[in-house]
């Protein structure tokens, strides 16, 4: 026996069938096999160490290093390409893809997951999409908001009582549809404060023999109302603000509505059949800027027709298209939903559009 332990000094350097031959002897060292048209083994100096390279034999450098497999695993590993994320789906077939069960019992990631934003809304989406998110009503609340402009136009040739219906109705559905618009719902409290506002205005009208101070002051009050109460609010200071402002914008909106019963009977009758005409033309299948351009030039001629054919009533109605596409515009922001179209899109035209009734109807007269 040899006076080297285990083969160990003989392992790499003298070959193996001296040092593992003696050290153990349970452990044959195969022959090399020549392959056809190659030199003997013998006749290559290294071939002895690329065998001893190749022994399966315990000795201590073989237990203290780690398994080849988990290194050969790490460096497989290591040279495959990053993965990226799949290409961006329509919101209609990533509803399936989510709803559905994932596969190979996996777990299922969806591309917002993957791209580092678990949560996208809708315009978001769009923008990355390339998509606008800016969505018009279209025709049908178009029609409603003629409808409501009509029953506002008849309301005042009847009288001020006659005018407060639907009034009422336009104030609510004010409120209701800026909420859902700022993607606040279910927001009972707000929209009843908002709501309610806006009949304190009404009553406060009527009281005052339709002085338009009282909107002011209600106003005024309703602001103050609605901090105190956002102050009250347990939530996150950030929600709190923006619900402040939710509130405050929806109550004022709604109030301002109330223009149309400050206003006179005469110029109520001819801004809300020109905001009625100008929203049906704003809906007609054209380009956006020659729409808009149409709206106005057919509420201005509505105001001159209605209004006696006088310029005064071509100005008046014209005024009241403008704050009418304003809030037109509002109510197609940030991709809404059908809902939004429904509420706000039929009711902010108009809503905006009373205190232009008042302001330019007092100077018409």
């Amino acid at each position: 026996m040899t006076n080297q332990p285990y083969g160990y000094g003989h392992g790499y350097g003298q070959g193996a069938g001296q040092g593992a031959g003696e050290g153990y002897g349970a452990y044959q060292q195969p022959q090399p096999q020549a392959w056809p048209g190659q030199q003997p083994a013998h006749d290559d100096p290294y071939a002895d160490q690329q065998y001893t390279q190749q022994w399966q034999g315990q000795t201590w450098e073989t237990q203290m290093q780690p398994p080849v497999a988990a290194a050969a695993a790490v460096e497989e590993t290591s040279y495959l390409p990053p993965q990226q994320a799949p290409p961006q789906q329509a919101p209609s077939q990533q509803a399936p893809a989510q709803d559905g069960p994932p596969q190979g019992g996996g777990p299922e990631y969806g591309p917002a997951t993957l791209g580092g934003n678990a949560r996208v809304t809708d315009a978001q989406r769009a923008r990355a999409e390339g998509r606008s998110p800016i969505i018009e009503p279209g025709t049908q609340p178009a029609v409603l908001t003629a409808l409501l402009g009509v029953l506002l136009a008849g309301g005042a040739a009847l009288g001020t009582y006659a005018l407060l219906v639907p009034l009422v109705v336009l104030q609510g559905v004010t409120a209701a549809g800026w909420f859902r618009l700022n993607g606040m719902w279910p927001a009972r409290q707000g929209i009843a404060l908002g709501f309610l506002g806006a009949l304190a205005a009404d009553a406060a009208l009527l009281a005052s023999d339709r002085s338009p101070g009282a909107i002011l002051g209600t106003l005024g009050v309703w602001v103050l109302l609605s901090l105190v109460l956002q102050l009250r609010s347990h939530a996150d200071p950030d929600e709190r603000m923006y619900g402040l402002m939710a509130t405050v914008a929806a109550a004022a909106l709604a109030i301002a509505a109330g223009g149309y019963l400050a206003a006179d009977a005469d110029a109520v009758t001819v801004g809300a059949v020109a905001v009625a005409a100008a929203m049906v033309a704003r809906a007609l299948p054209l380009p956006t800027a020659a729409s808009v351009v149409v709206a106005l030039l057919v509420a201005a001629g509505t105001g001159f027709a209605v209004g006696g054919m006088e310029v005064s009533g071509a100005g008046l109605g014209a005024g009241a298209a403008v704050c009418a596409l304003i809030g037109h515009r509002v109510a197609s922001y940030d991709y809404p939903s059908r809902f939004v179209h429904f509420t706000a899109g039929v009711a902010l035209p108009l809503a905006a559009a009373g205190p232009a009734v008042y302001v330019l109807g007092g100077m018409a007269a």
